[in-house]
């Protein structure tokens, strides 16, 4: 599978759907003690580790649009390719991750 084969939302459109209340299912793939660092807007997304991905797969609707994020979008476009692989359809990488969102969407958010 090629770069371009794995599906990504770029961290303006998110927040534009985020916005408009328009939100697809987060996930969140980076480690938890992450989150407490800096993290999206509160909209329930799940916290599911690279690490458990596999043994948590089921807690992902396969019918849902889902949006992975980590700190750069590497771990989440791995996290989409596997997903992909077993038989999810809608299912992005956010582009460039938290620090896409810090750069581009919000500079107040702590880099690390």
């Amino acid at each position: 599978m090629s770069d371009e084969d794995v599906p990504e939302i770029s961290v303006t459109d998110l927040k534009a759907r985020m916005d408009a209340e328009d939100v697809p299912v987060l996930v969140d793939v980076r480690e938890y003690y992450e989150a407490d660092i800096a993290d999206l807007p509160e909209v329930g997304q799940l916290r599911i580790p690279m690490a458990e991905l596999t043994e948590r797969i089921e807690e992902m609707d396969r019918d849902a649009e889902l949006v992975l994020y980590c700190r750069s979008g590497s771990r989440s476009d791995r996290a989409v390719r596997f997903l992909l692989r077993q038989g999810y359809s809608k299912v992005f990488n956010l582009k460039g991750g938290m620090l896409a969102w810090r750069n581009e969407v919000d500079p107040d958010i702590p880099a690390y």
